[in-house]
């Protein structure tokens, strides 16, 4: 079974990681079992108005999906050993929720 990811960075670095599939999970057993459901998720909202708030920052957040036995804190250490081609991995994989991603190529001045 694949597990889905959120994962949000920006030019100071990772910034938040999400298991979305273990998420759910938890809240399924939950509600099986009788109790409230209890989602650990932040809010898709306030991580795209912190964006929005810092654009300074250019941040990026994507959902991606992964193998199994890919967790969390894989995609930690990944961008924690090498942030480059761990963004341009995502990048490439998964879906772009929001991005401010600075471009090179913009002309500042003319």
């Amino acid at each position: 079974m694949n597990h889905n990811f959120l994962v949000m960075w920006c030019n100071e670095g990772l910034e938040c990681v999400v298991d979305l599939t273990e998420d759910e999970k938890n809240r399924t057993w939950s509600v099986l079992t009788g109790k409230p459901p209890v989602s650990q998720l932040p809010s898709l909202h306030h991580l795209i108005l912190r964006a929005r708030y810092n654009q300074q920052r250019h941040y990026e957040i994507y959902t991606v999906e992964a193998t199994e036995g890919i967790s969390a804190d894989d995609i930690r250490d990944m961008f924690e050993n090498s942030p480059q081609t761990a963004a341009d991995t995502i990048r490439e994989r998964g879906n772009c929720l929001h991005s401010d991603r600075a471009q090179e190529d913009r002309v500042l001045i003319r």
